[in-house]
């Protein structure tokens, strides 16, 4: 069984930075691509970010790029977002989700999801 959880969510003030982590169990992580999606209070899930299995690929939403960085550490299972010069606006619930194939940057090649941790940022 694959489960996938999230933490280093919280409260930060504008401008601040945090670090969301990832941890895979029941499968090997270096297999496959990995993502970021987020969802904020009255809006539908949105990509932010996601890494291919090598690492040799990576994608941003535009929103995000030069802010956030994605990173994964295969042999300890664990996919990061390091998320800098945070605003008002990236206050979500954050989600990691590993692909079952297909476009990294499309919510529908994942298959398995965590349960979110949540990122509020404070104006």
């Amino acid at each position: 069984q694959v489960q996938l959880v999230e933490s280093g969510g919280g409260l930060v003030q504008a401008g601040g930075s945090l670090r969301l982590s990832c941890v895979v169990s029941g499968g090997f992580l270096s297999n496959y691509g990995m993502g970021w999606f987020r969802q904020a209070p009255g809006k539908e899930r949105e990509f932010v970010a996601a890494i291919s299995w090598s690492g040799s690929r990576i994608y941003y939403a535009d929103s995000v790029k030069g802010r956030f960085t994605i990173s994964r550490d295969n042999a300890k299972s664990t996919l990061f977002l390091q998320m800098s010069s945070l605003k008002s606006e990236d206050t979500a619930v954050y989600y990691c989700a590993r692909t079952g194939g297909g476009e990294l940057r499309f919510e529908r090649s994942y298959d398995y999801w965590g349960q979110g941790t949540q990122v509020t940022v404070s104006s």
